[in-house]
C-alpha cells in the first residue's frame, strides 16, 4: 500500500469514484464518506456512496445521505457503479469482510482501491494507496487531513464541514475520549470559523429518538445489566425478544455500551445483543485494558485499544458464559482499579 499523498496530483482529473464504508455505518462512517463525497464532487468527478447495509435513521439528515445506496436493497445498481469505478475509497474499515455481501464485488473490482481508516491491523495487500493511523480520533479527522494535505482546504464548504463534524463528534464521544487531540479541536475551530452550526448537528444526532428507545434503555439498565466488581467489569446482555418488544431499529442501541463506564470502578463495559442470526458484542474500557486484543482473542473482533467489537454464532447464553470465563482469565489486568 503506497502513501495516500501519491494520488493528490490526480484529484483534479475527473473519474468515476465509489466511496464505501463498513456495514451498519455509524456517525463516523457516514460522516466521513459524505464529507469526502462533497469534497470530490467539486472537481467534476462522478461520485457514488454505497453502504453495505442500511443505517440508523438519525444519520439521514446529513447532506447527501438521501442518495446513498443500500447495497442489500440495490445490489445490481451498486455492482454496476463498482464495476465502472476508477477509484474506490474505503473509509472507516480496513478489512473487506467488514462490508458483508459487498466483499466479493470490491475484491474483484479493477478500480484503484484507496484506504482511509484509523483501526488496527489493516488488510494492506488489497489497497493500492492509503492512510492508516490508529492515533487519529476518527476517519472524519483523517478525511479532513486528506483534504488539507491535498492543498484544497478552500473546498471545505458547509456540507463537508457538517458531515465531518458529525463523524468526529460521534467517534470521540462528544470530544471526551483520549483520542480527542489538539488537532481535533483545531479542525472544529476551523469549521466554526466557516459558519458551522454545531448545536443543530448535535440535536439531529441525539435528540431524534423514539419514546420506545428511552423505555428500552430503562429496561436494559434495570434488568439486563450485571456488575462484576471483582473484575471491575459491567455486562449488558440483550435478548432478541427485547428488541422485538420495544421495536428497536438500526442505531437504537448506539452508545448503550458506554453507560456502565459512568459507574465508579468500572474498567470494562461490554454489551452483547442477540440479533437472531448472530450475537454482536461491543467493548469499551478505561485506562490500560486493551479491548482490541480482548475482542480478537475471544470474539472474532477487534478495533481500538479502548473501543472494539466482536461477534459470535453461539447462543446468547453461551456467549455470556464465554465472556465470564474470559474476564476471569484477565483478572490480573482488570481487578486493579487504577485510572
Amino acid at each position: 500500500m503506497q502513501p495516500i499523498n501519491q494520488i493528490f496530483s490526480e484529484i483534479t482529473s475527473p473519474k468515476n469514484i465509489v466511496i464505501t464504508m463498513h456495514q451498519k455505518p455509524d456517525g463516523d462512517a457516514m460522516g466521513s464518506t459524505l464529507g469526502l463525497f462533497h469534497f470530490l464532487t467539486q472537481f467534476g468527478h462522478q461520485v457514488k456512496v454505497i453502504s453495505p447495509t442500511n443505517w440508523a435513521s438519525f444519520l439521514s439528515w446529513m447532506p447527501g445521505c438521501k442518495d446513498v445506496l443500500d447495497y442489500e436493497k440495490e445490489q445490481v445498481k451498486s455492482d454496476a457503479f463498482i464495476t465502472e469505478a476508477d477509484w474506490i475509497f474505503c473509509l472507516d474499515f480496513n478489512t473487506m469482510s467488514r462490508t458483508k455481501k459487498m466483499e466479493s464485488a470490491l475484491l474483484n473490482a479493477k478500480a484503484v482501491k484507496i484506504l482511509i481508516d484509523h483501526h488496527q491491523q489493516p488488510q494492506v495487500e488489497v489497497f493500492s494507496f492509503g492512510a492508516s493511523d490508529t492515533s487519529k480520533s476518527s476517519t472524519a479527522e483523517m478525511v479532513y487531513d486528506f483534504i488539507t494535505g491535498s492543498g484544497y482546504h478552500d473546498k471545505i464548504n458547509n456540507e463537508v464541514a457538517q458531515c465531518l463534524y458529525a463523524g468526529v463528534m460521534t467517534d470521540t464521544g462528544s470530544f471526551r475520549f483520549p483520542s480527542t487531540s489538539a488537532n481535533v479541536h483545531a479542525m472544529v475551530s476551523d469549521f466554526l470559523k466557516r459558519g458551522l452550526k454545531h448545536s443543530v448537528i448535535h440535536e439531529a444526532l441525539f435528540d431524534n429518538f423514539t419514546e420506545n428507545r428511552l423505555r428500552f434503555i430503562g429496561n436494559v439498565l434495570s434488568n439486563r445489566m450485571q456488575l462484576f466488581y471483582e473484575y471491575n467489569t459491567a455486562l449488558i446482555s440483550i435478548p432478541q425478544q427485547d428488541l422485538i418488544k420495544y421495536d428497536i431499529k438500526t442505531g437504537d442501541t448506539e452508545g448503550l455500551v458506554n453507560y456502565p463506564l459512568s459507574i465508579e470502578g468500572i474498567k470494562l463495559a461490554t454489551i452483547i445483543i442477540d440479533r437472531g442470526e448472530e450475537r454482536k458484542l461491543s467493548f469499551r474500557s478505561k485506562g490500560s485494558f486493551d479491548v482490541n486484543t480482548f475482542a480478537r482473542k475471544y470474539f472474532e473482533g477487534g478495533g481500538h485499544f479502548n473501543a472494539s467489537g466482536g461477534q459470535s454464532k453461539d447462543s446468547l447464553e453461551e456467549v455470556i458464559s464465554k465472556f465470564k470465563k474470559a474476564i476471569a482469565e484477565n483478572k490480573t489486568e482488570l481487578s486493579t482499579y487504577q485510572f
